[in-house]
C-alpha cells in the first residue's frame, strides 16, 4: 500500500509538470499565431499566408531596386576623388616656415590633379596640373608634387 501511494504521488507530480509544459507550449503557440494575424480581419491560414507572400514579393522587388542603385553608386564612386596626398615645403631659403604646399587629389584609377601653392614674401601663386595614371599630362612634376602623388592613398 505504501509503495502504491509513493508511485501515485510521483505520477501526480509528473502529470502536473506535464500539464505545465503543455500550457507553456500552448501559450507560446497562441502568441505566435496572434502575432501572425495581428492586422488581419479574416484570420484563416490562406489569408495569412497570402499576405506574407505578398510582403516577401514586395521586399524582393525593393531589394532588386536597391541593388541597382548600389551598382550605380559604385560606378559613380570610381570617378570621385578617393586618394588625397598633401606635402608642405619651403621652396625659398629666405622665407621662414613651410608655407608652400602640394595637394594631390586622385580617383580610383589614379587620375585627377595636383594643386601647388608657392608662397614667397611678395605673393602666393597657385598651379594646377592634371594627372593621368599618376603621371602629369604635358607638364613636368616637381619632387614635392611627386611626393604628394605618392602620399595619395
Amino acid at each position: 500500500m505504501i509503495l502504491n501511494s509513493v508511485i501515485l504521488q510521483y505520477l501526480v507530480l509528473f502529470l502536473f509538470l506535464w500539464v505545465i509544459v503543455l500550457t507553456v507550449l500552448l501559450v507560446r503557440s497562441l502568441l505566435h499565431y496572434n502575432r501572425l494575424t495581428k492586422k488581419i480581419t479574416k484570420k484563416d491560414l490562406k489569408t495569412v499566408l497570402s499576405q506574407l507572400l505578398d510582403k516577401v514579393e514586395l521586399n524582393e522587388k525593393e531589394i532588386a531596386i536597391l541593388n541597382q542603385e548600389l551598382i550605380k553608386v559604385k560606378v559613380n564612386l570610381k570617378s570621385t576623388f578617393q586618394k588625397i596626398g598633401f606635402v608642405r615645403f619651403n621652396p625659398f631659403s629666405q622665407t621662414g616656415g613651410d608655407q608652400s604646399f602640394c595637394l594631390a587629389l586622385l580617383d580610383e584609377n589614379d587620375n585627377g590633379l595636383v594643386l601647388s601653392s608657392l608662397h614667397s614674401r611678395e605673393a602666393t601663386r597657385l598651379y594646377a596640373k592634371t594627372i593621368k595614371n599618376k603621371q602629369a599630362e604635358n607638364y613636368e612634376l616637381s619632387k614635392e608634387e611627386l611626393k604628394a602623388i605618392q602620399n595619395a592613398k
